[in-house]
């Protein structure tokens, strides 16, 4: 059995709120599901976000799948650092870090060639 936590959509039409739930991975987005740990209401100013950080951490050892919007929404609570420490996530790099490196490694490279002389 694949098991998965995810969203469970609530809420009334134009106003979702979502409830984080670990569920089969076979069942319907609003059906069954093995235990509620949390939710998320995206139209509070700021988002609320409240996630049952001993559950969430019991779960993701046991090897449940989070959804790409539960990953985010643990990364802004923190408890994915605390299951991954030191993930980056899906951050690029800026394009000055790039340029950066990509001229730190062309200073290498032609002092390797001037050394070799």
């Amino acid at each position: 059995m694949a098991v998965k936590m995810r969203l469970r959509r609530e809420g009334k039409r134009k106003q979702p709120f979502y409830r984080v739930v670990v569920a089969d991975g076979r069942s319907p987005r609003d059906g069954r599901f093995i235990e509620d740990i949390g939710y998320y209401q995206p139209l509070r100013e700021p988002s609320e976000i409240a996630i049952d950080r001993d559950r969430a951490l019991y779960w993701l050892g046991e090897g449940v799948q989070p959804s790409d919007a539960v990953r985010q929404l643990l990364r802004v609570s923190g408890i994915w650092e605390e299951f991954k420490p030191g993930d980056p996530g899906r951050q690029r790099p800026s394009a000055a870090a790039a340029g950066q490196k990509a001229s730190a490694a062309a200073a290498a490279g032609s002092a390797d060639e001037q050394g070799e002389g």
